[in-house]
């Protein structure tokens, strides 16, 4: 019977023991990772002329390309610049300015679709563009948070032209992981704004 109870009080005193030494403080502590995304290879940032029919020139991305817009409300010179490699594109609508109530229409329905992402936005910055040597005049709408499109604008000569773009992820909208994408495609956005040319008629 001794015998039995030394045997059962050697079992407790190891379980205590190996217990005692599994809660050493020096061992590390595991946590959840911490939320990250896939990293992406940007090409290198070249430009072309692109020039057409239409009444505006203007430089796009080399790893980018114009197709035409198949939209069935679509106009002549309505054009998608697309970005295969990031899911995006930056549509792009042209219209003649035939009278005076025309380049007030076409400003209202610029502030119209960009003012519609104001449910989702943490903010809207508007960014005046003024290129008098190029008679090139217009709003940068740069929006931030988790919106459909976080960067809009309008070109205008005031009295014949109104160039509107906008761009778009073909993706659910995370600012979070888009927003070193939308940095990038920013630069190519303003270079088309800095380099857009009427033409003479």
């Amino acid at each position: 019977m001794r015998i039995f109870f030394k045997i059962i009080l050697f079992i407790f005193c190891s379980t205590i023991l190996l217990f005692l030494y599994s809660c050493n403080d020096d061992e590390p502590v595991f946590s959840p990772k911490p939320k990250g995304y896939f990293r992406i290879a940007f090409p290198e940032k070249k430009y072309r002329l692109y020039d057409s029919l239409c009444p505006y020139q203007f430089e796009i991305p080399t790893y980018s390309k114009i197709v035409l817009d198949k939209h069935k409300d679509a106009e002549p010179c309505w054009l998608n610049l697309e970005f295969p490699k990031f899911n995006a594109t930056i549509y792009l609508s042209y219209k003649t300015l035939k009278k005076d109530s025309d380049i007030i229409r076409n400003l209202e329905n610029s502030h119209y679709f960009a003012n519609k992402h104001q449910v989702k936005a943490t903010g809207l910055e508007e960014i005046p563009i003024i290129r008098d040597s190029a008679k090139v005049y217009g709003l940068l709408f740069n929006i931030s948070g988790n919106t459909a499109s976080s960067l809009q604008f309008y070109l205008t000569d005031s009295t014949k032209h109104f160039l509107r773009g906008s761009l778009y992820f073909n993706c659910i909208p995370n600012s979070d992981s888009l927003k070193i994408v939308i940095d990038f495609l920013k630069i190519d956005l303003l270079h088309l704004i800095k380099t857009t040319r009427w033409k003479k008629e």
